[in-house]
């Protein structure tokens, strides 16, 4: 189903992040983790790409997987890095011809060890011209782009920032999806300023539940930054274990999501890290059984 559909059917739209498993033993985990978390019901499941488009076939096989295997809508991340338009051609024509027919397109990081990024020979700069490729040549496609509430490392003035996301969305995105944040305050900012620039499009909040110390510090990489607030790092230096760390975590996760709901969001995208758990613990702790009861108005 197309993206446009999926959100104009759900109130408020649940999705599920994956990443595309590199051994049988990660495959199996992530197997039962994806049947854990369908019968929550989500509007949808994406599934990324790896720095310099590193896992390009991998994301291709999980996919099609889940595209052939579930009545999971799947999202495939496309990323302008390490491709010349022609595989980037090539890479759409596939998944078009699989069933695919929704793209979240992203300009991409670059490969480990190397500091900026650099276009591949004949291909794309920036995710906005990818974004305008795809609607020239695969115009049925629908396609997300990304934003971010704490802003982008690479993008230090906040005013460009914002023409640079108008342009995505004029270009033919459908949606914005924020990249993960832990105060609520940041990302009603980010979607007030969206509206002043307008851009009407649906925006869907980035959630990320901190469960361990160490992965607290991952997260701060792969956020470009991530701000923790200080309440938050309180409570985490409070937590004598991991397992303490992750209670911490779901409760502060679970409190952005209801007041998330509470203040009108349109969708919360959950980076899973392929794990179902913490997850499922949000859901509970809400007192809904699946991604349809959060729709009835907590």
């Amino acid at each position: 189903m197309h993206i446009k559909e999926i959100l104009a059917q759900n109130k408020i739209a649940f999705s599920f992040e994956f990443f595309p498993p590199r051994d049988e033993k990660s495959s199996a985990d992530l197997y039962a983790t994806i049947r854990d978390l369908i019968r929550l019901k989500p509007a949808y499941v994406s599934v990324t790409y790896g720095a310099g488009g590193s896992t390009r076939e991998l994301t291709h096989g999980l996919v099609v997987k889940i595209q052939g295997e579930t009545d999971l809508t799947v999202v495939s991340h496309l990323t302008c890095a390490g491709s010349t338009k022609d595989e980037i051609f090539q890479i759409l024509t596939r998944y078009k011809e699989s069933g695919i027919c929704n793209i979240m397109a992203l300009r991409g990081d670059p490969p480990k060890g190397q500091e900026k990024f650099t276009a591949a020979e004949g291909g794309f700069r920036y995710a906005v011209e990818l974004v305008r490729f795809i609607k020239e040549h695969f115009p049925g496609m629908g396609i997300g782009v990304a934003g971010y509430p704490e802003g982008h490392s690479e993008t230090p003035n906040r005013l460009m920032e914002m023409d640079y996301l108008k342009q995505k969305v004029d270009a033919g995105a459908d949606y914005i999806c924020t990249q993960l944040f832990f105060d609520n305050r940041d990302f009603y900012d980010f979607r007030d300023r969206c509206i002043r620039a307008g851009i009407t499009v649906p925006i869907l909040a980035g959630i990320m539940p901190v469960t361990t110390r160490k992965g607290m510090m991952r997260m701060a990489d792969l956020a470009l930054g991530a701000r923790f607030p200080a309440r938050l790092l309180r409570a985490v230096d409070r937590a004598e274990t991991d397992e303490l760390v992750e209670k911490v975590g779901i409760h502060w996760a679970t409190e952005q999501v209801d007041d998330l709901i509470s203040n009108g969001v349109q969708g919360v995208h959950f980076y899973t890290l392929n794990r179902s758990r913490a997850t499922l613990l949000i859901y509970e702790s809400l007192g809904v059984t699946s991604s349809r009861g959060f729709g009835m108005g907590l």
